[in-house]
């Protein structure tokens, strides 16, 4: 039983020192700064903790952080990643996930 218990609580230590920094670097369409930045208390740039319980999931969390769902608000963003307090790449090895993200032609640059 004791073995079980060491067990569950070296996990539980493990997970409570996991940790996911987000950070979001947001480029407003012209005039829509403070609606842009309004995700990150008003400011261009901020780090989010994000759940994950591994470095792949911190990795999906940042790749997941570049859909840009108000295009005629934020003209683009830079998405990068620390796990543990270690930098993350992505899947090609960028810094920056949104240069890997999949809908960035239809979602980035659309500002009116």
């Amino acid at each position: 039983m004791n073995i079980l218990l060491s067990a569950f609580l070296l996990t539980l230590s493990f997970s409570a020192f996991s940790k996911c920094e987000v950070n979001y670097d947001r480029t407003a369409c012209k005039g829509k700064e403070a609606e842009s930045y309004a995700k990150c208390d008003g400011k261009k740039t901020c780090t989010k903790i994000e759940s994950a319980e591994d470095e792949m999931e911190c990795k999906d969390a940042a790749y997941k952080a570049c859909a840009n769902s108000r295009i005629d608000i934020t003209k683009s963003k830079t998405i990068t990643a620390k796990w543990n307090g270690k930098e993350v790449v992505s899947k090609t090895n960028k810094k920056n996930f949104c240069e890997d993200y999949e809908k960035k032609d239809a979602e980035f640059n659309k500002c009116q």
